[in-house]
């Protein structure tokens, strides 16, 4: 009697593993291409890394560093609003403002959560960088960041309480306006981007200078380790961590929502 072999549920079978397999390696492909840079992208990323290098470079040189004062300036002025603008979110009363011609910063506040506040300066930095670096990519998304970072500065201004503090606030505003105005805002979206890099990187420069270099008692480390537990160059460190990974999320993400339209 012959015998009849039935094939169909192998071959069913056999289509079904290969369709699984083109449908994974399509997947696969769709994802490698969607974190891709374009060329544009890759003209941005290129930027990041200059900035980067450039900041590194002119931080400690003497007269060169410089340079950087008047940005330096306004990153202290985004990380003092860190501190206020939690202290307000935990029921703190913020009293003042103080941006010296050093560098440094002192927000004072009565009430309010301090294991929240004392952090937010760093990571309210390196939040406020990592979203301008994110925008940086795209010419909208510059415009509308910088009336975000616009308004926290107009708020800053309020609570201000030295004339350094008020003068920076005011010539950032008005630089803003001018390069929004300027060759059609191509330049702004470059500017976002370095102050992105700038404030994003102050977390750990900062803390190298106060806990390293200088070794001053009350910087935002300390105070938060005298609250809490831990040194604090494990705290800065731990800052830092999160810094670096707020800045891989914003690229990657950008990348990824702009890949079709970079302006």
């Amino acid at each position: 009697m012959p015998v009849i072999i039935n094939l169909a549920g192998s071959t069913l079978a056999v289509l079904a593993a290969r369709d699984a397999t083109t449908s994974t390696s399509s997947s696969s492909t769709d994802i490698v291409s969607r974190l891709t840079p374009n060329s544009e992208q890759w003209q941005s990323i290129y930027f990041i890394i200059g900035f980067t290098v450039a900041i590194a470079i002119l931080w400690y040189m003497p007269i060169l560093k410089y340079i950087l004062w008047p940005f330096k300036v306004f990153t202290v002025a985004l990380h003092e609003f860190g501190h206020a603008s939690v202290g307000c979110c935990t029921g703190a009363r913020v009293q003042s403002i103080t941006v010296d011609p050093d560098e440094g910063g002192l927000t004072k506040m009565l009430g309010g959560n301090m294991y929240l506040s004392l952090p937010a300066g760093y990571l309210s930095s390196a939040f406020f960088g990592a979203v301008m670096i994110f925008c940086g990519f795209n010419l909208l998304a510059s415009k509308v960041v910088v009336c975000v970072v616009g308004l926290a500065m107009l708020l800053t201004l309020f609570w201000a309480k030295n004339w350094l503090t008020r003068g920076i606030t005011v010539i950032f505003i008005g630089a803003i306006a001018f390069f929004w105005w300027f060759d059609n805002s191509l330049v702004l979206r470059y500017i976002v981007l370095f102050l992105g890099v700038m404030s994003s990187f102050y977390a750990v420069w900062d803390i190298i200078e106060d806990l390293v270099v200088r070794k001053v008692n009350e910087s935002d480390a300390s105070a938060f380790s005298r609250i809490c537990c831990g040194p604090p160059q494990m705290w800065g460190f731990f800052w830092f961590l999160i810094s670096v990974i707020f800045i891989a999320a914003a690229i990657i993400a950008a990348i990824v929502v702009f890949k079709d339209n970079g302006q």
